[in-house]
């Protein structure tokens, strides 16, 4: 059995082939993909795909580059995507992305740990993103208490090092294309050290 953890089949990218592709990866063995959500639209949007198809899984919450689109309303209304939808099954992708800086670092930071913090109340796992950002996100997620619901790190493009301290809190490592890139040294590490059982695979299609 395949589990794309970590899938945007909801792009627009998809919208002239969407229900082939889908069939597609049933037919290839998929038996199941986490359809993962960026912003508010695509929560909707991914909810919607998982209404539609018994083996995908939806989450919601709003990625570091729409995190200057947030108030202090956004949580309460990803909680209630939540509470009426019962294939929603974590709280992401959340976290950090300094290579792009689309959302000014501050906003970043106080949204990621704000929908950490829901992700408690609704005792629902994370899905992070990390780029370029490292040192800060591990500090947020040691000191959130993010061990009691664990998560994944998406893509995960840190140490081995790192790889160790996110197992300690209870976070699984994904693994997606870019680990067969020549330069991709620190992915192939963590790779080769990561505990099976706590190790993940991903399309993050349309983009990896």
């Amino acid at each position: 059995m395949l589990f794309d953890t970590h899938a945007h089949l909801d792009d627009g990218k998809f919208d002239e082939d969407r229900g082939a592709v889908i069939e597609k990866c049933r037919e290839e063995g998929v038996a199941l993909i986490l359809n993962a959500a960026s912003n508010f639209a695509t929560s909707l949007k991914a909810i919607e795909l998982a209404g539609k198809y018994n083996f995908i899984y939806a989450s919601v919450g709003v990625h570091p580059h729409d995190t200057s689109e947030m108030d202090e309303k956004s949580c309460m209304a990803l909680a209630e995507l939540v509470e009426k939808n019962q294939k929603v099954r974590a709280i992401g992708e959340i976290g950090l992305d300094y290579y792009y800086d689309y959302s000014p670092r501050d906003v970043q930071k106080k949204r990621f740990m704000e929908q950490i913090d829901l992700a408690k109340q609704l005792k629902l796992p994370v899905i992070i993103h990390d780029r370029d950002a490292h040192e800060d996100t591990m500090n947020i997620l040691k000191s959130s208490g993010v061990k009691e619901i664990g998560g994944v790190l998406h893509s995960f493009s840190g140490s081995v090092e790192m790889m160790r301290e996110c197992l300690k809190l209870n976070m699984y490592i994904s693994l997606s294309g870019p680990v067969t890139f020549k330069n991709s040294k620190k992915a192939v590490e963590a790779a080769k050290e990561v505990p099976l059982d706590m190790l993940l695979i991903e399309t993050d299609s349309p983009y990896l």
